[in-house]
């Protein structure tokens, strides 16, 4: 068994420093816009698909030869998962080298910085979640994992400065869609290196990545009426699945008695709540991960998106005011849209 579980990890590192290389490569060829190395790198992507094959029977092989239990099994699982991910990583390298190939220059100025930037960012989060991998180091998995949200600002950068140059016509449409793929692909190496990360603490000590939070912003004009059920409702149904929000871009200055009464009969109490003033969403200190807008005109009044938020706008045909009815209809049409969101994005056992 320990022979075979050597004979595993020596191909696994093979195979990490090959896609590795692979991604180095295909970052070097961008900034200079070199066909060759891009080449290489295609070409390189038919090697690391054979590797990761022969890895993949390996671990199976193992798993049926010694049936291993407890660390042992956990390691040749996370193994086959890790796989997954650095196969995709070497697609990525691959899908680079094409499109550098297409490039008619390098990227220019500032872009090029920036693509160079993200191009580090990603190859940084992927050495150290490799590098925790090998080591079986907890720590360095928990501290790399969250590194991929540095990219994020990056990313932005590089779409902003593309979309201006493609509007004063300084690069070739060809060459714009190109690096706006590239970047986007960079990116996708930073994420599957948080996988990584992921099944290094499975593969030590069988946890499994906590459940995900996900803040949820619901957004009116006033904050005084559809904003604040939503909030309320999703607050008092699924504590455990978000934390949740609401603001209105020009806030009322308190709730309306009707409905602190009407949402108190229903088991929310809202003596506590105000409305609240719309933001930037550029300004929060952690992006929602769901901005739903309950107003028409919404969507123009948020501004600026970060790159991980969705915003959604939902039609309500409730009727408007504070009588019993009509808050009564607004709030189970409300009850219905957000069971169905937050289902969507935590599960059915959403809580």
């Amino acid at each position: 068994m320990e022979a075979d579980l050597a004979e595993i990890r020596r191909k696994l590192r093979k195979v990490s420093d090959l896609v590795e290389s692979q991604v180095q490569k295909a970052v070097h060829s961008i900034g200079r816009a070199d066909r060759d190395l891009a080449n290489e790198v295609i070409l390189g992507d038919r090697q690391v698909n054979r590797r990761i094959k022969q890895l993949d029977y390996l671990c199976h092989a193992f798993i049926v030869r010694h049936a291993p239990s407890a660390g042992h099994l956990r390691f040749a699982s996370a193994t086959l998962r890790l796989d997954v991910a650095l196969e995709r990583i070497g697609d990525y390298a691959g899908t680079v080298g094409r499109e550098v190939v297409r490039l008619t220059s390098p990227p220019p100025g500032p872009i090029g910085r920036d693509m160079d930037l993200i191009a580090q960012q990603a190859r940084h989060t992927l050495s150290q979640g490799l590098k925790a991998f090998h080591e079986a180091d907890m720590a360095l998995a928990k501290e790399t994992y969250g590194l991929a949200d540095q990219t994020d600002l990056t990313l932005e950068n590089v779409i902003a400065d593309l979309l201006e140059a493609g509007e004063r016509r300084e690069l070739p449409l060809r060459d714009i869609f190109s690096m706006l793929r590239i970047v986007n692909l960079i990116k996708r190496v930073a994420e599957q290196a948080e996988n990584i990360c992921e099944q290094t603490m499975f593969a030590v000590s069988g946890a499994t990545r906590d459940r995900r939070i996900y803040r949820v912003l619901f957004v009116d004009e006033r904050n005084d009426r559809a904003s604040q059920i939503a909030e309320a409702y999703a607050r008092k149904a699924f504590p455990e699945s978000g934390t949740y929000a609401s603001a209105g871009w020009n806030p009322a200055r308190a709730l309306a008695p009707a409905l602190v009464a009407f949402m108190d009969d229903h088991g929310v109490d809202m003596r506590g709540a105000r409305p609240t003033k719309l933001l930037p969403l550029k300004e929060e200190a952690e992006h929602f991960h769901v901005v739903v807008g309950l107003a028409p005109g919404t969507r123009e009044r948020i501004g600026d998106v970060p790159y991980r938020t969705t915003v959604l706008e939902w039609t309500l045909d409730a009727p408007e005011g504070m009588e019993e009815d009509a808050l009564k209809e607004l709030y189970e049409t409300l009850v219905v849209r957000v069971q169905d969101l937050i289902e969507t994005l935590a599960g059915p056992d959403a809580a």
